[in-house]
Order: C-alpha cells, then sequence, then structure tokens
C-alpha cells in the first residue's frame, strides 16, 4: 500500500484540553466524532505519548474547541507542535473555563466548544479510543468548521525549498527536514512526532 494514500482521508481539526489539578494542558487531534445521539455520544483517539492523553486517563473530563476556518497557524503551533510536558501551553493565552473546570478555547479560532465525560476506553496499541458523553456544548460563531485539507491548503505555511544538492525527507505534517537517506522506517518526526510514512522524499 501506498503510505500517503491516508493523507487523502479529511477530518475535522480541534483541541482537546484537559486539567489536572491546577494543570492546564491541550493537543491537537482530528480523531473526534459523534457516534450516537441519544445520549450524545462522542468519540475520539489519542496517542499514549501526549501528555494530554495521560491527564484525560486520569480525571475523565475534558473539553474539545472546533477550530474553525480563520484558525492561525499559531494555534497549530501551541498546542500541536510541543509537549505540555515541557512548556505551559497556557501562557499568555486567553481562554474560557466551562462548568466542567476545563479551559477551552474562545476566539475567532473556534466555532464551538464541547465538554465531555470519559465513558469507556479501548487500547489501540499506539492510541487509545475514548468514548465519552457530551455534557455541555455552545455554539461561538457560524465560521465553517476546518478540515485536515483545509489546514494544508490554506492555514499550514508551505515549507522552503531546499537547495536541491541535499538529500532528505520532508514531514508532511509540520515541515520538519530530516536530512540523509534513506529514512530509517522507524522515524519519529522530532516536532510533531508522526511516523516516517508521513514524511516525502525532497
Amino acid at each position: 500500500m501506498e503510505d500517503r494514500v491516508m493523507q487523502k482521508l479529511s477530518y475535522g481539526l480541534f483541541v482537546l484540553t484537559a486539567r489536572d489539578g491546577e494543570k492546564d494542558n491541550g493537543c491537537i487531534t482530528n480523531t473526534f466524532i459523534q457516534v450516537a445521539s441519544t445520549p450524545n455520544t462522542v468519540s475520539f483517539a489519542i496517542n499514549k505519548q501526549n501528555y494530554t492523553h495521560d491527564m484525560i486517563m486520569k480525571t475523565k473530563v475534558f473539553n474539545i474547541s472546533v477550530l474553525s476556518e480563520s484558525a492561525s497557524f499559531d494555534i497549530f503551533r501551541r498546542f500541536g507542535f510541543q509537549s505540555g510536558r515541557d512548556v505551559n501551553k497556557f501562557e499568555d493565552f486567553l481562554c474560557k473555563r466551562a462548568e466542567n473546570g476545563v479551559a477551552y478555547l474562545d476566539s475567532s479560532d473556534t466555532n464551538a466548544y464541547f465538554s465531555g465525560r470519559v465513558l469507556q476506553t479501548i487500547d489501540l496499541g499506539s492510541h487509545t479510543l475514548f468514548i465519552a458523553e457530551v455534557t455541555d456544548g455552545a455554539w461561538l460563531s457560524d465560521t465553517p468548521s476546518a478540515t485536515y485539507a483545509y489546514y494544508f491548503a490554506h492555514i499550514k505555511p508551505k515549507p522552503e525549498a531546499k537547495p536541491a544538492e541535499k538529500k532528505g525527507w520532508i514531514c508532511t505534517i509540520c515541515g520538519y527536514i530530516y536530512e540523509g537517506d534513506p529514512l530509517p522506517a522507524d522515524f519519529e518526526c522530532p516536532v510533531c512526532h508522526h511516523p516516517a510514512s508521513d514524511f516525502r522524499k525532497l
């Protein structure tokens, strides 16, 4: 199978937030979907290496902010390209809190938020699938929701061209360049943590 075929699937884009004690954190996800309507039930999968994953496993509560087409790349950089274990992603960042005490994005970058409580988890190897009930939510704007395809076409900056004599691979998610050939099969992007299958040859 050609690995890059998976990039043709398009999803919504969201900021998943959690709070453990006085610590806020969040990460970008593209796996949030509704799976039932009575009651409103959702699912999302998170990589086990994400700090947000551990917080939700412990607290069982979370918020999801729906990113809109007006979202800036800075949001993706803040919540997607660094770890909450190393930095405070909410430092100097304005947000609001839902009734569950968890932060959500209330800005031009988002059009809605949902609060949820985890009902069940399923081990998927590299990820955990969370099944949750929606406990609250609000419509914030009429701006269309951003999709994965929209992000690549309109939000994500195009990587700068490198000199032709250099050999290497570029991460199609964040633009990180691995210099050298071949790319190890078990290589993981040091910036966004995506696998070698998300790299293309320069």
